[in-house]
């Protein structure tokens, strides 16, 4: 039986532009260039490991099937967002609210592929604790791969429901919460980046801390000896997604059996290709490109 990883989080639609330089408060920037592109941490991260899982993106051959359960409105940007999940092999279990705004995100690049990011959560405010419940009890999953843009009881139901049924839980603690210690307990690894580690001291104690750290690569936490994986040295485009890129295909290594480490190191390299392109879900790259890039990054 083919297993299952359900990824739970926002689905967006990123409205982009691209310029020289980061406005500082108060400041507008122009001369830039706009682009529109799918987004939202849970939409990003299912379409990353759907990618990693199958040889042909958007194809019935893969290692394992991915379910996105997310929340969208009834609206033009919602029907475009659930097409573009079922483009890329993505299996929906996605709540339609009607009378409500899909969420948009509005994003400014640099030149360097620094960003900032600011969220109008619209549909995925509205994300239950019931719908989570249904969608997992229906799926089965094998693996639940969790990120905080949406409310904390869909979260904590995830987290009630992969305890109960002994299936491992990957939390991705951003965007930050006030509640993200209620969660963490339910976790089997928790993917923090630097400073939302700050937040979470004791996490180490009930979970795989595997902390992010941008060109750095990872440092896994244990609780006798932390493991850095480098990563690879790129050209930075856009570093928009990078860390949804990782999350997403360290949930699909971890799906496929990987040991930890190794899951990682797969999901680092994934999210330095990512890294290399404009766009989140555009740089997310293909099980081949994996492959390869990964075969390319060991030592001669």
């Amino acid at each position: 039986m083919t297993p299952t990883l359900a990824v739970i989080g926002a689905i967006n639609v990123d409205l982009v532009v691209s310029g020289s330089r980061l406005p500082a408060p108060g400041e507008t920037v122009s001369g830039g260039t706009f682009a529109s592109h799918q987004g939202g941490k849970g939409g990003n991260q299912a379409v990353a490991a759907a990618r990693a899982l199958r040889s042909v993106p958007g194809g019935s051959d893969g290692i394992g099937t991915v379910v996105m359960i997310g929340a969208v409105g009834d609206d033009e940007l919602g029907s475009g967002a659930l097409t573009t999940l079922d483009d890329e092999g993505v299996t929906s279990s996605v709540a339609v609210r009607e009378g409500i705004r899909t969420g948009v995100a509005l994003i400014v690049v640099d030149e360097r592929g620094e960003n900032q990011i600011a969220v109008a959560p619209g549909a995925n405010a509205h994300l239950t604790a019931e719908h989570v419940r249904d969608a997992v009890d229906h799926h089965s999953p094998s693996m639940v791969l969790a990120s905080l843009e949406v409310p904390e009881q869909a979260i904590r139901a995830a987290g009630v429901w992969c305890r109960s049924a002994r299936v491992p839980l990957v939390l991705n603690p951003a965007p930050e919460q006030r509640w993200v210690r209620e969660v963490v307990p339910f976790a089997a690894y928790v993917t923090p980046n630097e400073v939302e580690l700050e937040s979470l001291p004791s996490a180490v104690e009930v979970a795989a801390v595997l902390e992010t750290r941008g060109a750095g690569g990872v440092r896994i936490h244990g609780r006798e000896l932390d493991v850095d994986v480098p990563a690879p040295r790129v050209s930075v485009v856009d570093t928009t997604g990078a860390g949804d890129c990782f999350n997403g295909v360290l949930a699909a290594g971890l799906l496929e059996g990987l040991e930890v480490e190794d899951a990682v190191r797969r999901a680092v390299v994934a999210a330095s290709v990512s890294v290399t392109r404009a766009g989140a879900r555009e740089g997310m790259p293909t099980r081949a490109e994996i492959d390869a890039a990964v075969d390319a990054s060991r030592p001669d």
